[in-house]
């Protein structure tokens, strides 16, 4: 090892090797740096047009509301380190995803109150196009800059449509989840299917489409009520790691689009090609 030392110091001087050795003792510790958390969580939200400032407002206000719950702060202490990482996203078209809360590590009361606080202070963008794909592959790149280490890695996304723009969203989903990263959904389904790109089976949907991987599982919510309770259940479930179904609580029946993953994309192209009529 001297040898190879004194070799290399020859060979690049010794201002470089200091360098060097300098470069890896920086990453060592940044690696040993890292919170050991019970989970890493990217919350990922659909603000694209279809849905109305008023639905926004309360997806927006059901994780507010969950954070600032007391059972979901116990669940949160009673992991094996006692807490988790979370950052919260928002997304719509290929090219619109934004940071809304950037990595926090929640350990107590305190710290999640503080994610609800900047949660609650920030404002709601808005963007057309539904890239549920994009959305996730953005997700999954979040991952890299947590500056935590979980047990579990998940990706938590709500909307109320199916992808219509980007990559395809099943080979995306299986790209995310070969990471080993699970995919949980949150479909949407408060109004009765009226525009040209609604679906009326959207939790059967992400069931097919969206969700993957270890322990994977989906809350469809049908009421505006919902939001708030659902979100907690869905946070309490992810938080526990715990088994579940992976279609709570709707009954499987016979998919309106077919059980064609490529739904959305055929829709939009028929109405370029056709108008919505």
């Amino acid at each position: 090892m001297r040898g190879f030392v004194y070799a290399a110091a020859l060979k690049l001087g010794l201002g470089s090797v200091v360098a060097l050795a300098a470069l890896a003792l920086t990453l060592v510790g940044s690696a040993l740096a890292q919170v050991l958390v019970d989970l890493e969580l990217v919350l990922a939200v659909d603000v694209s047009l279809s849905m109305d400032l008023d639905e926004q407002r309360l997806q927006r206000d059901g994780y507010i509301a969950a954070f600032r719950d007391a059972e979901v702060q116990k669940a949160i202490a009673s992991g094996p380190h006692g807490r988790i990482a979370v950052t919260y996203m928002e997304w719509a078209g290929p090219s619109v995803q934004n940071v809304v809360v950037p990595w926090m590590v929640i350990d107590g009361p305190a710290a999640a109150h503080t994610l609800a606080d900047k949660l609650e202070a920030q404002p709601i963008s808005r963007a057309r196009m539904t890239s549920i794909s994009q959305g996730l592959v953005f997700a999954a790149q979040l991952f890299d800059s947590s500056g935590a280490k979980g047990i579990r890695r998940v990706i938590d996304v709500s909307g109320d449509g199916p992808n219509n723009a980007g990559p395809l969203v099943t080979l995306v989903r299986d790209q995310v989840v070969a990471q080993g990263i699970a995919i949980n959904g949150l479909p949407i389904l408060l109004k009765k299917p009226a525009s040209f790109f609604d679906i009326a089976d959207l939790d059967v949907y992400y069931r097919d489409c969206v969700i993957g991987g270890a322990g994977a599982f989906m809350i469809p919510i049908r009421e505006r009520f919902e939001f708030k309770t659902a979100t907690r259940r869905k946070l309490l479930l992810e938080i526990a790691g715990s088994p579940s179904p992976r279609l709570i609580p709707a009954q499987l029946r016979e998919p309106v689009s077919g059980g064609d993953c490529t739904f959305g994309e055929q829709q939009w192209r028929r109405y370029l090609d056709t108008g919505p009529n």
